[in-house]
């Protein structure tokens, strides 16, 4: 039987690189990339879809598949105000995996953050960690929550404070009791992703920090 994947945010760091890997997998037949602009492709089985994440609705027939991929996201500065942040990293993306919901999509699995949680006094945190809680309540058979610490890789649109972290936190993150902190470059990301799609398990798994740099490890 085929399989088919579904990518959110195929053309960010992570789901960039999480494209190229699921070209040269066998993993899926077909892998749908869902995107505000065009994203081209060399592999046959990549299929990319212009679609208006205002109304996600009426693409709901592209998220009929076995696998979600969830690597949408965005920053203060380049949504314009946190309202605008909300509706990306929020919005677009519950609504997104209510469709895959709904069309019974088995496997979900989202790039979240490091430190994320509902209470948060960050208001990034804080919206990622509403995600997460409201991801948890979807019935989907599994669900796999990944939190990286700073990312690090080739970015169209990199900050200031990103590429002083980039190299800074691997020196400082050598000290004792700080290696599980240091950074992970996005294609590590994409290719511990991969590694869960193949896993055949069933839950809520969350990935945290150290457990993201091999293919093994993750708390309920």
């Amino acid at each position: 039987m085929s399989k088919r994947a579904i990518i959110l945010g195929a053309t960010g760091l992570i789901g960039g690189h999480l494209t190229e890997q699921l070209a040269g997998e066998e993993v899926f037949d077909e892998v749908l990339t869902l995107t505000r602009r065009p994203k081209a492709t060399a592999s046959q089985k990549i299929h990319n879809h212009i679609v208006d994440f205002d109304r996600l609705e009426e693409a709901a027939p592209l998220f009929q598949g076995n696998t979600l991929f969830s690597c949408l996201g965005t920053t203060r500065k380049q949504a314009g105000s946190l309202a605008a942040q909300h509706k990306v990293d929020v919005e677009y993306q519950y609504k997104a995996a209510q469709l895959a919901a709904e069309a019974g999509v088995s496997h979900y699995l989202l790039v979240s953050s490091s430190g994320a949680n509902a209470n948060s006094t960050s208001a990034y945190l804080r919206m990622k960690g509403e995600l997460e809680e409201k991801i948890k309540k979807l019935p989907f058979k599994r669900i796999s929550i990944l939190q990286p610490s700073l990312l690090l890789g080739d970015r169209a649109n990199a900050r200031p404070g990103e590429k002083i972290g980039g190299i800074l936190l691997p020196v400082i993150c050598m000290l004792p009791g700080l290696r599980c902190y240091r950074p992970i470059e996005g294609r590590e990301v994409a290719k511990k992703m991969v590694y869960l799609s193949q896993q055949e398990r069933t839950g809520v798994e969350t990935l945290r920090l150290d457990e993201l740099f091999n293919t093994k490890g993750a708390s309920e």
